[in-house]
């Protein structure tokens, strides 16, 4: 009985992957690099495929082998659907902000690059130098920034189901204490700005004082790297990281 479940198991994986080649060929999301070689859409609905095998496989109702196989198609097609989501928003956000989806580790390192826009697995990242972001000394975004935050915006409308977090942290210079609650003010401040454009999302803001540095605070130029403002879109509550910590 074991080998025949696990027989069920490895065709309903199989199922899921045709199932999420199916969504990535019909909607044509951009890839995005990660170790597998897998699109976020791919991954999703080859992991719900084989949760929802492993829910059919052990509740009650018709033959075993039908329910391994129609619980993995449900999983599948739910994974791969949340999958597709966040892929097609990372697009549409980066579409709207002239920029492409930047996946690469060392982006944020290039001074150059104050607007990045990224996805994992489990979220879309949208990254704001605070330069581009605030005047100095100041936790208020400018007519600039308050633009650009405008257009994320615009993307949400389509997608209201999609929890918001925005994230701010700063350089090392004066006490922890200090730098959180300016990083607390310019997160919320920001957060503020996506709310009042009228979106239904739910949004929270978070402030990491000097925590996880993208470099260390050694010189003015890391110092700059490290002063940002995160927004991160999540397709769900199990999604939501520690910002300041992963």
């Amino acid at each position: 009985m074991k080998r025949n479940f696990l027989k069920q198991i490895a065709a309903t994986s199989l199922v899921a992957a045709m199932l999420a080649g199916c969504a990535t060929q019909g909607n044509n999301p951009q890839p995005n690099s990660n170790n597998t070689g897998m699109s976020k859409t791919q991954q999703g609905a080859l992991i719900g495929g084989i949760l929802g095998a492993v829910i059919g496989g052990t509740t009650k109702g018709s033959s075993k082998g039908k329910r391994v196989l129609i619980g993995g198609a449900i999983g599948a097609a739910i994974g791969g659907g949340i999958g597709y989501s966040m892929d097609q928003q990372a697009k549409e956000v980066a579409d709207k902000l002239n920029t492409d989806v930047n996946n690469n580790p060392n982006a944020a390192l290039d001074p150059n690059n104050d607007l990045i826009v990224s996805n994992t697995d489990k979220y879309v990242k949208i990254m704001l130098r605070d330069s581009m972001v605030f005047e100095t000394n100041s936790a208020v975004p400018t007519q600039e920034a308050s633009r650009k935050i405008a257009k994320i915006s615009d993307v949400l409308t389509s997608y209201p189901n999609t929890i918001i977090q925005v994230v701010g942290f700063t350089d090392s210079r004066g006490s922890y204490e200090y730098n959180q609650k300016l990083s607390e003010q310019r997160a919320s401040n920001v957060g503020n700005t996506i709310y009042n454009s009228g979106i239904k999302n739910q949004i929270f803001s978070k402030g990491c004082s000097y925590n996880k540095p993208v470099a260390p605070n050694t010189n003015k130029e890391n110092m700059a790297l490290n002063r940002r403002v995160e927004i991160y879109l999540y397709a769900n509550q199990e999604a939501i990281v520690d910002a300041c910590k992963q």
